[in-house]
């Protein structure tokens, strides 16, 4: 069917459209209250279907390349936000805006129906009457929770009311003891009434630590003033500093967004009982998707996701954007309760917006100074990639013979290379191209929870690459791949013969770069540390096993047995759990025997 035919024949019915390009790559996803009006909204139909002239310079682009499209129906324009946001996430088209911050903001929070209260840290509400919460905190939740054990007396630890005898805390003098002491609820009050109070006002909190890195420091206990110190930094860290301080105790959420001609920020303001309480900021790479209105839309729904937050605050925002009110119904189901989304013109308000907007422009200033972004738009037009690549996932495969067989997985992510984000893999393959097989098929199965990036590198060459290439097209999904190999000579890699050389492969291209080009170092830079991390991890499974089959060993079963073992299950986890006939499938009844004696 034709893409005019296809047109033509959409329902008037709420949904989801998906736009593709001539080679079946996906271009973008867009939800509809009417399917028909929507699409047909971009078209001019005489003499010929070409984009509407009305379109902005974006969409125009976008739609001249579009070739064929697919839809959803749903049952209303809010499931079509739901299912538009999920595929957004899962398939990372090239004309939407994705946004991977995916971070739950962490609450403190206190029960009061507890005899002795104390404060707590969650990330999900706990549905209590008698809770009360502070947050959200974007960093610093646990610095001030541990500051405020350390300055008010009050029950440390969950276990501590057990036990019914002093401990080291009340000798320490950080607790009243109520475990084993006689002490009064109005005694034991004036220590919680003091901890709220200093959570409220994190400038008293700070004040106390500020006098207690000096007290340190004066009685030459660096360690512990710097430990200090780190720690009024971290909880520094997370506000923005303002004289607004409303006279009511109002709450508010307040998110803005400004732009460059490279990249955009969101920066996001908490007040709380009239003061600001913590703020947060993202970098987002523009590309030829970038549209404001989309951004703002990706922000409400990504922060608040689909639970009810223990704090519900009326939202500001800089600027009146497109579809705000389908926002504001699709926020009010999660609130229980009408949400409310204001553009303020005056008042304190409206200073709350603007203080947002000046702090967004100084760290677009401060990410231009410091953004290496001009080594990664040179990558970009080397390789023809279709999105600057601010995030990039790297692979690497490792094993001995066969043994202990892992994957892994390095973020880098903004210029630098992302820790938390990395992950590794046990692997059952046993050949270096169904290992890579395995490796990013579970990746691919987990981007519904972690977003896929702008760019795969491979440690390999055009096999791995078209590999990848498969795996992704089969899932609906367009990354762009390269893969980095040693130059072979006589089916040798020339590391063997004294110097490496390597070669960048593309979907269309081989480039053989200089050692000294900064696009082959970078590629280079990221390459190895994936290979570092992929042996890492192979020692530290290798010598596991290395104990798992010394156990064995010494209960009589032969090093044969084990590998063959291992052969046929793929791992010891896995063998602990198998039945007597399980394991003898494989070896006598009696060696079976011995074994689950062992992993009883």
């Amino acid at each position: 069917m034709t893409l005019i035919e296809t047109i033509k024949q959409l329902p008037s019915s709420a949904g989801i459209y998906q736009y593709f390009d001539k080679d079946g790559r996906l271009l973008y996803i867009g939800k509809a209250k009417n399917l028909s009006n929507r699409v047909k909204s971009y078209f001019n139909f005489t003499p010929e279907l070409k984009a509407n002239s009305n379109l902005s310079l974006r969409i125009t682009k976008m739609i001249e390349q579009v070739v064929s499209l697919n839809y959803i129906v749903v049952n209303s324009e809010h499931d079509a936000l739901i299912l538009e946001n999920s595929l957004i996430k899962q398939l990372n088209p090239k004309y939407n805006i994705l946004l991977r911050d995916d971070k739950t903001y962490p609450y403190i929070y206190v029960d009061f129906s507890h005899e002795y209260p104390r404060f707590e840290i969650t990330r999900k509400i706990i549905k209590s009457s008698t809770i009360k919460y502070y947050g959200p905190y974007s960093v610093g939740a646990k610095d001030i929770l541990d500051s405020i054990y350390e300055t008010c007396k009050l029950v440390q630890k969950k276990g501590c009311l057990k036990s019914k005898k002093l401990c080291l805390y009340y000798q320490i003098d950080q607790c009243l003891g109520p475990c084993e002491l006689d002490i009064s609820k109005e005694t034991y009050k004036k220590e919680l009434d003091q901890a709220q109070y200093l959570i409220e006002n994190k400038k008293s909190l700070l004040e106390k630590l500020s006098d207690k890195m000096a007290f340190y420091a004066e009685e030459l206990r660096f360690e512990e003033a710097t430990e200090i110190r780190d720690r009024i930094e971290r909880i520094g860290k997370s506000e923005i500093r303002s004289e607004i301080d409303f006279a009511s105790n109002e709450n508010y959420d307040i998110f803005v967004i400004e732009s460059s001609k490279t990249r955009a920020v969101v920066v996001r303001i908490f007040m709380r009982n009239g003061k600001i309480i913590s703020s947060s900021h993202d970098y987002i790479q523009i590309n030829d998707g970038y549209d404001e209105d989309e951004l703002y839309q990706r922000v409400l729904i990504d922060f608040y996701k689909d639970e009810k937050p223990p704090i519900t605050a009326p939202i500001l925002v800089a600027k009146e954007f497109l579809h705000v009110e389908i926002i504001k119904e699709h926020l009010s189901k999660i609130f229980a309760k009408k949400a409310d989304i204001k553009m303020p013109k005056k008042g304190d308000k409206k200073h709350l917006v603007d203080l947002a907007i000046l702090n967004a422009k100084e760290l677009l200033k401060k990410d231009k100074k410091q953004n290496n972004s001009e080594i990664l738009n040179d990558i970009k037009e080397l390789f023809q990639l279709q999105r600057v690549p601010s995030r990039v996932e790297i692979f690497d495969n490792s094993h001995m013979s066969g043994v202990a067989t892992v994957g892994a997985m390095v973020v880098y992510e903004n210029s630098k290379f992302d820790k938390k984000s990395y992950r590794t893999y046990h692997l059952d393959s046993k050949d270096e191209y169904s290992q890579m097989r395995e490796t990013l098929s579970r990746r691919v199965d987990s981007f519904s929870k972690n977003s896929p990036p702008d760019l795969w590198v491979l440690d390999g060459g055009a096999t791995l690459l078209k590999l990848a290439l498969e795996i992704l097209d089969s899932n609906g999904v367009f990354i762009d791949v390269i893969a980095i190999s040693k130059e072979k000579i006589d089916a040798k890699a020339h590391r063997a013969k004294g110097k490496a050389n390597d070669i960048i492969h593309t979907k269309d291209d081989v480039f053989r770069l200089k050692n000294s080009d900064k696009r082959l170092q970078w590629a280079q830079n990221l390459r190895d540390e994936a290979h570092r991390s992929a042996i890492n991890f192979h020692k530290k499974t290798k010598l596991k096993l290395d104990q798992e089959s010394q156990l064995l060993t010494l209960k009589g079963i032969s090093q044969a047995k084990v590998i063959k073992l291992l052969n046929h299950f793929g791992t010891f986890e896995a063998l602990k759990k198998l039945s007597i006939e399980d394991i003898s499938s494989v070896l006598n009844s009696k060696d079976a025997q011995i074994i689950k004696n062992i992993y009883k």
